[in-house]
């Protein structure tokens, strides 16, 4: 009897430790039709906004909704199908209507008494999480923008204009993303004006030369504007061959050359 009692004590420990977890709890039965819930916790109810006596004995495609990706979804199926361990982020939607971002973790656990599977899953409201990446990703889109300012001077041709400390990361990032815009601009000559470049190292007049090759791959004429005379020094000594493009004092110069009949 003490066994018992120490028993029914645990569980309804368990049970209350599960429910004041911040994640949701479901136990599903797939040798029910249709693998419904038969368990949830108030997590999962603070999460999907529903009522327990509205979620048991459904299944949890209910939370799926117009932008749910297929994608996650044939994982599910799939990974539940072979009884196996599945974790995807997967956008559902509250009883309310409102989406969210779903951090799902699925798992199938054996009990021995009934001879079969269940399947548990613990769900993770991570909208915050998801929005501070795509704002990162903007953030970073933006940066890109930046660092490539690629300003259309007229319908030919587009200055690239190189200001401040230059270092390897951020020609490799120019680089990166210049056949992008020249591409979408269609402009036959790019003028690269260097005159506001205060820091500078070999790699970096190295990727500037590699810029000429990309950009002849395009179709576009690489012109270098504002060259200095360390520049020009230190190009020298790379046994950089500056006759292989065009430069000028200034885009001025460069504009009254390349613009002539």
């Amino acid at each position: 009897m003490e066994d018992i009692v120490e028993d029914y004590i645990f569980n309804k420990l368990l049970e209350k430790a599960v429910d004041h977890t911040r994640v949701g709890v479901t136990i599903t039965d797939p040798g029910q039709p249709d693998n419904p819930i038969i368990y949830a916790n108030k997590g999962f109810e603070h999460i999907t906004g529903y009522h327990r006596s509205e979620i048991l004995g459904r299944n949890c495609r209910f939370l799926q909704g117009e932008r749910t990706q297929e994608e996650q979804v044939n994982q599910l199926r799939q990974a539940i199908s072979n009884e196996e361990s599945v974790a995807v982020t997967v956008l559902n939607y509250r009883k309310s209507g409102e989406a969210f971002w779903n951090e799902l973790h699925i798992d199938p656990i054996y009990v021995e008494e009934k001879g079969r599977y269940y399947f548990i899953g613990i769900q993770k409201d991570v909208s915050d999480k998801k929005k501070a990446e795509e704002d990162l990703t903007t953030s970073m889109n933006e940066v890109i923008a930046l660092s490539t300012p690629i300003v259309p001077l007229t319908d030919d041709i587009s200055v690239l204009p190189l200001i401040g400390n230059m270092d390897r990361d951020r020609i490799a990032l120019i680089s990166n993303h210049i056949a992008e815009k020249m591409t979408a601009l269609k402009h036959k000559k790019l003028i690269v004006e260097l005159s506001g470049l205060i820091d500078f190292d070999e790699e970096v007049i190295r990727g500037i030369y590699r810029l000429n090759d990309l950009l002849q791959l395009l179709g576009t004429e690489l012109i270098i504007a504002g060259i200095s005379p360390e520049f020009a020094m230190r190009s020298a000594r790379m046994q950089v061959n500056l006759d292989s493009i065009q430069s000028f004092s200034s885009v001025k110069a460069a504009l009254e050359k390349v613009q002539q009949p």
